[in-house]
């Protein structure tokens, strides 16, 4: 489903957001997942290899507004069901993509390697992110379309370093191969089910499990 001005439109989203699966489906924790960045960085594609195990290749209609869809991972034995929300990055669908930041509870922002703009804009993302969202939610970057190492015009180091300055974890992922999207997913929802868990555990490091899961990957000749 996808959302633009129209009102009609709006409201009916505004009621799937009370549908949590299936009838009869029980999850463990619900969790609401936003995508943003720029248009044409690989939003749509990052959700679909992670929904569908796929890659969107070819020409293909860039997101109207918001979509979203599903999935149900299992983390540490609960099943938790995300809530992945795909924006427009056009700047003439902010306006609407605004009203859907409150609720969020985790962000991915994404920019495409092979595109300087993409990467310079994140700041601009950063700015609308704290200003719009919740102050406790949970924000990722993320350096999409690594698959193409010819055509790279922003450095891992500047990514890590921008992430760095915003205090915020970091990794380059690619929606064609499947690298590190799963991870992404991972994370955010490992994340957010210690915040839920009132059990008196060990705190979950987002930064450390992201890093010993990509050494982990490299280890095994995954990267």
């Amino acid at each position: 489903m996808s959302v633009t001005m129209n009102g009609e439109l709006q409201a009916s989203v505004r009621n799937t957001r009370k549908i949590t699966g299936t009838p009869g489906s029980v999850y463990d924790l619900t969790c609401k997942v936003m995508l943003l960045g720029d248009s044409g960085v690989g939003k749509t594609c990052f959700l679909i290899q992670f929904k569908d195990g796929a890659f969107l290749s070819g020409t293909f209609l860039a997101t109207v507004g918001i979509d979203f869809r599903n999935k149900v991972i299992t983390v540490d034995g609960l099943k938790v069901n995300l809530q992945i929300w795909d924006t427009a990055g056009q700047e003439r669908f902010r306006s609407v993509t605004h009203a859907y930041y409150r609720d969020a509870q985790a962000l991915l922002l994404l920019y495409d390697i092979t595109s300087k703009t993409s990467f310079d804009n994140i700041r601009a993302w950063l700015t609308e992110v704290h200003e719009f969202s919740n102050k406790d939610v949970v924000i990722m970057l993320l350096g999409n379309k690594s698959d193409i190492t010819s055509g790279r015009v922003v450095r891992t180091e500047d990514g890590e370093s921008l992430a760095k300055e915003y205090g915020i974890p970091f990794m380059e992922t690619s929606a064609k191969t499947g690298v590190n999207v799963e991870l992404a997913f991972m994370a955010v929802a490992k994340e957010l089910k210690q915040r839920s868990s009132h059990q008196d555990e060990p705190k979950f490091q987002i930064h450390q499990y992201i890093e010993s899961q990509k050494k982990k990957s490299s280890c095994c000749g995954f990267l």
